[in-house]
């Protein structure tokens, strides 16, 4: 049986590669519990800084769920399906959205239902000029159940959103750009280089700081002003002592590039 997630390491950069190809990426459940211990394996490594996410083939990032398998869940019953399809799903996006190290989605075609939420829930994400997206999840009668439906509207605003979750139309990459799914459109053959460019710019960087930086904004963007502010507070004084603010305020000082930790 081929991996259902290959991981290649490039210098600091985890590549993840989703790999059922003949099912264009589908995410079944073994697919969504391999990237989770692969999440695992790259946070306990200090030799990866970064990771890139992408899709096997030509002609897909992810298709979104494996719908026979999710079938067979509801056929069990509420129960089943909510403990094996839309907990696994929302635990999987979850834990990408507050990964400590940065995640780039490469999309690098379909990125329908699940594919979209992925997309939606990693730090940043550059999409391919043939990729194509959809929340097509109402063509089979029920909501996005990976985190779809909150943060769609957090990205887009509550109308764009809501047009594109009740239609179910597939939109552009221009269209993803545009509402905040996607950093940016590159020409196809350019994909992976743009990506892998991005997390150079990041990896350039303290890596704790960066990973202060996404627990912030991860974890205050969905309070109140004043509890987000509490929360950046914390993260700069958890940086505050390390030897990477001294080494950062040395550097810039002396007109050098910094060495920080991990580099």
């Amino acid at each position: 049986m081929p991996e259902l997630i290959t991981y290649e390491k490039h210098d600091a950069i985890a590549l993840l590669t989703l790999n059922r190809p003949q099912k264009l990426n589908a995410l079944n459940y073994a697919t969504n519990d391999l990237l989770l211990a692969l999440l695992d394996d790259v946070e306990n490594d200090p030799a990866v800084r970064a990771v890139i996410l992408t899709g096997a083939g030509e002609r897909a990032f992810s298709a979104g769920a494996d719908i026979h398998e999710f079938a067979e869940s509801i056929n069990a019953g509420v129960e089943v399906a909510v403990r094996e399809f839309c907990t696994r799903g929302q635990t999987m996006t979850a834990r990408l959205e507050a990964f400590p190290k940065p995640v780039i989605a490469a999309v690098n075609g379909i990125a329908f239902g699940g594919g979209c939420e992925i997309t939606e829930a990693v730090h940043l994400a550059i999409a391919s000029d043939k990729a194509s997206f959809a929340k097509p999840e109402i063509n089979i009668a029920i909501p996005p159940t990976f985190g779809g439906t909150q943060r769609l509207a957090r990205l887009a605003g509550r109308k764009r959103a809501l047009e594109l979750l009740l239609t179910g139309d597939t939109f552009s990459p221009e269209h993803a750009c545009a509402t905040g799914v996607v950093n940016k459109v590159v020409p196809h053959n350019e994909l992976l280089p743009a990506a892998v460019e991005l997390a150079q710019r990041i990896l350039r960087h303290s890596s704790l700081a960066a990973s202060r930086i996404i627990s912030a904004v991860t974890r205050g963007i969905n309070t109140t002003i004043e509890e987000g502010l509490l929360i950046e507070r914390e993260q700069f004084a958890r940086m505050a002592a390390t030897r990477d603010v001294k080494e950062g305020l040395s550097a810039w000082i002396e007109r050098r590039t910094p060495n920080y930790e991990g580099h």
